[in-house]
């Protein structure tokens, strides 16, 4: 098979969630175990830093992964999911794995898939844990699929272990309220490693610091330890800050090329997981922190975080797709002086898209669509929905064409937003 086949075979023979979803979902570690007892126990061939949360992981895996590197370190980076290549999610000091290595993975064990039966993301960690191994890294970053506790990438041991924040999301899955979901994801808690708990809210809180003591396990919350303060903004929407750690100031104007107010959240949960790598024996310097945020972009090619495609009219992609993440994103688009409103908007079909459509302000026009995946949901239902939330705007049968007329019809001093889904993000970049 060449690359495009594999991919095909991959897509059309196996299960994968972004695009199906519920029917792709196996809770458990069945198979993974299996898959990586056939290829020798990759992960256990290599240190690794474990992410979970709802939201913040991604940028908080690709800002540690960028720090590593800068620090020297051979770095291998998994996240997911993918925004336009697949191969994005295996990285090593940033550049993506061939595609020959792909065909070569998949070709080699295609018979063991039809007896395990794996699901896309089985065969994705999998393959994640195997390039890592074979390219003999020093630390990989390992970002979680969904929860944590039944998730495939959970039967490493890492260095440390790190959830960002809880919110409510994928909560047919996880469990419908924030103590719940809290549970799943404190489940990548393990036996004597370090955690490192971005937020502490009052609901999770305790469900963190219960099997934190289970497992004998040091705990910290980053908020709590370390204080960050926005200072200035770039141009082009990067933010600089003040970060003080127990009262001392350590960084006066440390500059974050990703500009969303919500990485004031995730800055803070970085720092701390490198004050425990540094701990544990790694070393991690001020300037290498300074430079590994600076260049994240690109050190790691992170897309679709507040990612600013045009200037007149501003355009914003941004990935955010739940309650938490659109808050914070749409609080500051309003921050932003401007003439008038654009939103290209698409979801999926298994979101509770009534409590998210109400977040969105009435005072702007909207460009429905549908993204292309099996899981978008109609832009004419979506479009109903908006209106009957109070929005106004017409539908299209793509992102595309829905972009097209927004850039149509903004002016120069207008804002076009990007989002809804990530899926109408990676359509765009």
């Amino acid at each position: 098979m060449n690359y495009r086949q594999t991919m095909d075979y991959l897509y059309e023979q196996l299960p994968v969630f972004h695009r199906i979803g519920a029917a792709a979902y196996k809770p458990e570690i069945g198979n993974i175990t299996e898959l990586c007892e056939l290829m020798g126990q990759p992960h256990k061939q290599f240190k690794s830093i474990h992410i979970a949360g709802t939201n913040g992981k991604g940028s908080v895996s690709h800002m540690l992964a960028s720090i590593l590197q800068s620090a020297g370190y051979k770095t291998g980076l998994h996240t997911s999911p993918h925004l336009k290549d697949y191969r994005e999610r295996f990285r090593i000091n940033g550049k993506m794995m061939l595609k020959s290595e792909v065909i070569h993975f998949v070709h080699k064990w295609k018979s063991e898939f039809l007896k395990i039966n794996p699901s896309f993301f089985e065969i994705s960690v999998a393959l994640a844990f195997d390039h890592f191994a074979k390219n003999k890294v020093d630390i990989a970053v390992i970002e979680t699929g969904m929860g944590g506790r039944l998730d495939s990438t959970n039967i490493i041991t890492p260095e440390v272990s790190v959830i960002t924040n809880i919110g409510l999301d994928h909560m047919v899955f996880l469990g419908d309220t924030l103590t719940a979901i809290a549970g799943e994801k404190a489940g990548i808690i393990k036996p004597g490693v370090p955690v490192v708990i971005g937020e502490s809210h009052p609901e999770t809180k305790n469900a963190f610091l219960e099997k934190a003591q289970l497992m004998s396990a040091p705990i910290s919350f980053a908020d709590k330890d370390i204080k960050i303060e926005r200072t200035g903004q770039s141009k082009k929407l990067g933010g600089y800050y003040k970060i003080s750690v127990q009262g001392n100031v350590l960084f006066k104007n440390l500059f974050c090329p990703l500009g969303g107010d919500y990485q004031q959240k995730n800055i803070p949960t970085v720092i701390k997981t490198v004050e425990f790598l540094n701990n544990l024996g790694f070393f991690i310097s001020k300037k290498h922190i300074s430079e590994g945020i600076s260049k994240v972009i690109q050190q790691t090619g992170i897309k679709g975080r507040w990612q600013v495609m045009r200037q007149k009219p501003l355009v914003i992609a941004d990935v955010g797709h739940n309650k938490n993440g659109l808050d914070f994103t749409l609080a500051q688009i309003l921050k932003i002086p401007h003439e008038n409103l654009h939103f290209v908007l698409g979801m999926v079909n298994d979101k509770d898209i009534d409590s998210i459509i109400n977040l969105f302000p009435t005072d702007a026009f909207y460009y429905f669509c549908k993204p292309d995946v099996p899981r978008g949901l109609d832009e004419a239902e979506l479009e109903a929905k908006g209106k009957l939330a109070g929005l106004k705007g017409s539908s299209y049968p793509s992102v595309s064409q829905a972009y097209k007329a927004a850039i149509e019809n903004a002016k120069e001093a207008d804002i076009i937003y990007i989002g809804g889904s990530t899926f109408v993000v990676a359509e765009i970049i």
